[in-house]
């Protein structure tokens, strides 16, 4: 059975650690252009230390642990996913204006296949829920589709297109 957990500050490190390798994995100069600054991720640690303790965001993680420690130790974080939230106009569509949005999902390579990522969006589906929001978005790979497909995800109806200045 997966434990889920709020994360809290003590994460931050393994929460960059993870977030950097979600863009590994996806690989491609767009997810990981070999030209990006590596500075990102102190500004990453510094958000995540703000968004800890914003309402409309929830980091939520599973820890590692490591199989030669019979103590049960921390082997650092299994996984983890970022929900946020976001107040829109109200409209036929979203009669409250709240969307959520589920920022990423990643399982260390040693963690994968175990069942955190659909233990982690099982609690992030329910906490979206218990917020009030009128849809949740998010991006896939073609690899972690089938697992949104089967918790109810479908195709989203606008085409998505995007800016970058």
């Amino acid at each position: 059975m997966t434990e889920v957990r709020a994360a809290v500050e003590d994460d931050i490190a393994e929460l960059v650690r993870l977030r950097a390798l979600l863009f590994e994995t996806l690989g491609g100069d767009f997810f990981n252009p070999g030209s990006a600054d590596p500075s990102w991720r102190v500004t990453c640690a510094a958000v995540f230390k703000e968004q800890l303790a914003h309402d409309g965001t929830r980091i939520l993680v599973v820890d590692g642990t490591d199989s030669t420690d019979d103590t049960g130790g921390s082997d650092g974080l299994a996984a983890c996913v970022i929900g946020t939230t976001e107040l829109r106009v109200p409209s036929p569509h979203l009669p409250r204006g709240r969307v959520g949005n589920v920022i990423g999902v990643v399982t260390d390579p040693a963690y994968r296949r175990r069942g955190h990522s659909r233990a982690l969006m099982r609690e992030l589906l329910d906490w979206f829920r218990a917020y009030g929001v009128d849809r949740v978005d998010l991006h896939a790979s073609r690899e972690s589709e089938p697992l949104y497909r089967a918790l109810g995800f479908a195709d989203h109806p606008d085409p998505s297109l995007y800016w970058h200045p």
